[in-house]
């Protein structure tokens, strides 16, 4: 691959001369653009992208860090978030952070390290550790949960989906059914994902009629696996629901199968509600919450090329209502 010098040597023009010909910015006579790009051609020149980011002061690329590579729910957010990112020539660099705070935080000093020129950032627990290092970097960055230091002092936005209404909706729809006894599965109450999911659980038990019974709180990780773990305790247990709330469609998808092992029949003993509403709900006719994960996507590039383009350095919040979409899981023969 050449140069520019190789092109200037070639012919016979200044690597100056050539630069503003192969930019098209600057003085260049129409004959000296023509030698220049027939020779960059014929060369086989195409200009380094390090060069191009060493003169922009740009990388063009965003980071895009996320908990679990194999959960959809994130697909569609990815999808939302690239269209409108290559409207303005960016592109996204996928991070796998494993759930874990260490890796959320090497990502944020790779980002420091101007790999990228921006971040969105999803986690299943914001806290001070990560929200001091996403201040403290000074770098572009959108989180997908809602999150306000207790300073106010947050040099980021979010843009979030109301979770807690999620579950309230989800919650309220078995509670409409006719169901007294309705168990919660989510991931660790430690978190603040599942907390805010809990939350929803509980309060709409109490907003229905019903009491909450913590007994009917089980812990999974967001997998299938967990759902299908939940399922076997929730059945063998002494104290068993007729409805369930899982924090996320995997979960749910994992509690149905275990009930499809062992001739456990949807929803005529167990009615069952999931959350994201991915491909995967409309194939088995799953109950699930709509998170309108485009949306998220969308509005989180968008506020982040507001950062990176224009300058902007006021923090912006935006918030999604999820919607309720019925299917086969919660009410017979729908």
């Amino acid at each position: 691959m050449s140069n520019i010098y190789e092109i200037a040597e070639k012919v016979g023009l200044s690597p100056s001369t050539v630069a503003r010909a192969l930019s098209g910015r600057g003085y260049c006579s129409s004959e000296s653009r023509r030698k220049v790009l027939e020779a960059a051609k014929e060369l086989n020149y195409s200009p380094t992208h390090a060069a191009k980011t060493l003169k922009s002061k740009r990388t063009n690329k965003i980071l895009f860090c996320i908990p679990d590579i194999y959960n959809p729910f994130y697909f569609g957010m990815i999808k939302g978030a690239n269209d409108v990112l290559e409207e303005y020539g960016y592109y996204t660099l996928l991070c796998h952070t494993k759930h874990n705070i260490e890796e959320e935080l090497k990502m944020i000093d790779v980002l420091r390290e101007k790999y990228g020129d921006g971040m969105i950032f999803v986690s299943f627990h914001f806290c001070e550790e990560n929200i001091g290092a996403v201040n403290a970097s000074e770098m572009p960055i959108v989180l997908t949960n809602r999150y306000d230091s207790p300073d106010g002092n947050d040099n980021f936005d979010y843009v979030y989906v109301d979770t807690y209404m999620g579950v309230q909706l989800a919650t309220r729809h078995l509670a409409e059914q006719g169901h007294r006894k309705i168990a919660f599965i989510g991931g660790s109450l430690d978190e603040q994902t599942s907390f805010e999911r809990y939350s929803g659980w509980k309060d709409e038990l109490v907003e229905s009629g019903l009491n909450p019974d913590d007994e009917l709180v089980y812990e999974g990780d967001y997998t299938i696996e967990s759902g299908y773990s939940c399922a076997e305790r929730i059945v063998k247990s002494s104290h068993v629901p007729t409805g369930i709330v899982a924090a996320n469609d995997l979960m749910a998808i994992g509690f149905i199968r275990y009930c499809d092992d062992h001739g456990i029949r949807i929803p005529e003993d167990f009615a069952v509600v999931g959350m994201d509403n991915t491909d995967f709900s409309t194939v088995i006719r799953l109950t699930s919450i709509n998170m309108r994960q485009e949306e998220i996507g969308l509005n989180a590039a968008s506020l982040l090329m507001e950062r990176i383009l224009e300058g902007r350095t006021c923090k912006k919040t935006i918030r999604i209502e999820p919607k309720l979409v019925v299917r086969e899981s919660s009410i017979p023969g729908k």
